[in-house]
């Protein structure tokens, strides 16, 4: 009788109560699995500190001497959350506001430079008819090497009024309570009906292949 009563004293002190020990595989699992949970880390990502640079590849050679141009989005933000211990979950939402586009390349003049934000604005981008170009993560894969996740972030981007699927691969590092990401990937500005400026005195006259390679600091919420 004392074995019998000192289990029921366990029982009862337990997570899910006398239903654990009666053998209740619903509430067991329940109590392991508020156990199990890991905690999700969520950071807001901080433009000021961040870069996020398009590089267009030079296709002209009239008027600005075919210099490539790198393209820097000033305006942004999104959240990012992972598992610190285990990465999954985890997500990425990042919203550029697209008129925030500007050219930084030293090559050019402020003249220049005024001039290639216009045609951004009004012909390359269409800023007023698609304001914001959006990233939403899909499905995230990676491991943890050398204190960094190496990922593969799988999402749908919008620009330009076109979505497509696509892979960004990213190393990310956490720091107390800052997340750094870096990396770079491709896209075919042909993809989105992204168009070039094609007359004389075009100045963005570029390939198709657009190279974006980003720096980007967040700060846990």
């Amino acid at each position: 009788m004392k074995i019998w009563a000192a289990l029921f004293s366990l029982a009862l002190a337990l997570p899910g109560g006398v239903w654990f020990l009666l053998g209740d595989s619903q509430a067991a699992g329940i109590a392991v699995s508020s156990v199990a949970e890991l905690p999700v880390m969520s950071y807001q990502l901080d433009a000021s500190r961040s870069k996020f640079i398009v590089h267009a590849h030079r296709g002209g050679i009239f008027w600005f001497k075919g210099h490539d141009h790198f393209i820097a989005a000033r305006e942004f933000s999104g959240v990012a959350e992972l598992t610190p211990d285990a990465l999954n979950p985890a997500s990425l939402q990042l919203t550029v506001r697209s008129a925030s586009l500007e050219e930084t390349s030293d090559v050019f003049t402020p003249q220049q430079k005024g001039i290639i934000k216009k045609e951004l604005d009004e012909i390359v981008l269409e800023s007023a008819k698609y304001p914001e170009i959006t990233f939403q993560s899909t499905d995230v894969k990676g491991a943890l090497k050398n204190s960094a996740f190496d990922v593969r972030i799988g999402g749908n981007i919008s620009l330009h009024g076109v979505t497509k699927h696509i892979v960004i691969p990213a190393t990310v590092t956490l720091e107390g309570d800052t997340i750094h990401a870096i990396g770079k990937f491709d896209l075919n500005r042909g993809d989105f009906n992204v168009k070039a400026t094609s007359a004389f005195h075009g100045t963005v006259r570029v390939k198709g292949k657009l190279s974006f390679t980003f720096d980007i600091i967040g700060q846990r919420i």
